[in-house]
């Protein structure tokens, strides 16, 4: 098992960073600052990154969202956040085109990586979004919401009706459906 406390890790250079990202050398200073004194570690588990993220959402229970987030930011799959994998993910989600977003998108819901997302795996994603916003939301949401978000999403996305979206289907729906670029503003909303 991985000792965060007692491993040092310090970021890749700078340089890099800049070629990597689309933050400025101010902006990447400033985010390592703050990633620091947050992980003093310079890496961070998954508990922690959800202690982090529910101070975010007071009102519900963020942390299973709070997972599927940190699995989407742990880029190389070893359990821990470094300075790189959540400055690279934020420079996507913040700057990236709308193409790298959608991707990232799309790996977020792909929970289990197959390249394919199920309503299985969308339905765990919105509960968990439901979730963190908390049920004092008004008007007040539907026990139901969540599935029938799914069942909109998929009814639009699964082109070829063989129950799982690919992301060729994600992406040129998303693309072409102003009404989904707008509903995946709750994503961006909730990063």
């Amino acid at each position: 098992e991985l000792e965060l406390s007692a491993v040092r890790h310090q970021p890749e250079g700078l340089e890099r960073l800049l070629a990597q990202t689309k933050f400025t050398k101010k902006e990447l200073q400033s985010l390592y600052r703050g990633f620091k004194s947050e992980c003093p570690s310079g890496l961070v588990d998954e508990e922690t990154f959800k202690l982090i993220y529910s101070q975010f959402f007071p009102q519900g229970d963020a942390s299973t969202y709070a997972h599927f987030l940190f699995d989407a930011f742990d880029a190389d799959r070893n359990g821990a956040l470094c300075f790189q994998d959540f400055v690279i993910g934020l420079s996507v989600l913040l700057r990236g085109t709308v193409h790298q977003k959608l991707k990232w998108a799309f790996n977020l819901y792909d929970i289990n990586k197959d390249g394919y997302i199920t309503k299985e795996e969308m339905l765990e994603i919105m509960k968990s979004i439901y979730d963190m916003m908390g049920r004092c939301t008004h008007p007040a949401l539907q026990d139901s919401a969540p599935a029938e978000h799914v069942e909109l999403f998929f009814q639009k996305m699964d082109r070829n009706g063989d129950g799982v979206v690919t992301f060729e289907e994600f992406l040129e729906t998303c693309q072409k459906d102003e009404d989904i670029m707008s509903s995946m503003q709750i994503f961006e909303n909730v990063i």
